[in-house]
């Protein structure tokens, strides 16, 4: 699906505030949960420890095909994540939140830095533009020379920012590739112009909207730039053999709303 496949469904990438955001995060539940609604329910982690609760205010069925359809611009279950949503209950819960706290993270605990301490130490290093790089795989040769030359093209910081999250099939762990970022990290990049931090985000290879979502993402984060480059988030091919999107039309969509998000697109083929 290219960017003008979109123009369709671009504002269903706004909050009721109007707000972008162009990912929904939805919570479902087993058909047979017994829950009620004006109830506060639990929300836990891997380890079964409560971070926060939910006051239910609504209790609904979701359409899967549609949803699948307005953000993924597919309903081929070759699509990893519209394969995962068959998995999901039929019912949605919503309502406001209290966190407790955050996950309890063991591993690289010194890397997994929060969006506030993020930007604290972004802004300790004394550049004004920092461009972010969005990966879940190792950095190749290519990947190191693109990332420096981004950084030097707007005289800025490099935010190395891998996902170590759920990511697609195949993938190479991310206890392995967070090796790989540090020594590269060590020995390869200037220390003053490169930040390497996590983000504990699940892939949902959605492509352009997925772009999209990640600028958003890394605004948050203190970048004031985000390289994207061919097939950005690609779930690769459709049941067809064909790509489920079109190898620029990311970005497309995020040069289309780069003013609006306050980061600027830096696009390589």
């Amino acid at each position: 699906m290219g960017a003008a496949d979109y123009r369709c469904v671009v504002e269903e990438m706004r909050l009721q505030n109007g707000a972008l955001f162009p990912i929904p995060i939805s919570l479902s539940i087993a058909n047979e949960t017994e829950i009620k609604l004006d109830k506060n329910v639990a929300l836990v982690d891997s380890r079964n420890e409560i971070v926060a609760t939910m006051m239910v205010e609504q209790i609904y069925e979701w359409d899967l095909n549609a949803t699948a359809q307005n953000v993924y611009g597919t309903t081929d279950v070759r699509h990893p994540l519209i394969a995962e949503m068959h998995r999901w209950g039929k019912f949605n819960l919503a309502g406001k939140l209290r966190v407790l706290r955050l996950p309890q993270r063991y591993d690289f605990s010194e890397l997994r830095l929060s969006p506030a301490q993020t930007r604290s130490r972004l802004q300790n290093m004394d550049h004004e533009n920092v461009v972010a790089f969005q990966t879940r795989n190792p950095l190749h040769r290519a990947h190191e020379e693109l990332t420096k030359r981004a950084a030097e093209e707007v005289n800025g910081v490099l935010l190395l920012h891998p996902v170590v999250g759920l990511t697609k099939a195949g993938d190479i762990d991310y206890f392995t590739r967070v090796r790989t970022y540090k020594a590269l990290a060590s020995y390869y990049y200037n220390s003053k112009r490169i930040l390497l931090a996590l983000l504990p985000l699940a892939m949902r290879m959605a492509g352009p909207r997925e772009a999209l979502w990640h600028a958003l993402i890394r605004r948050n984060y203190g970048a004031s730039h985000f390289i994207i480059g061919r097939d950005h988030a690609s779930p690769g091919n459709d049941s067809h053999g064909l790509p489920f999107y079109e190898p620029y039309a990311a970005q497309e969509l995020v040069q289309r709303f780069e003013e609006e998000i306050g980061v600027r697109l830096l696009p390589y083929g």
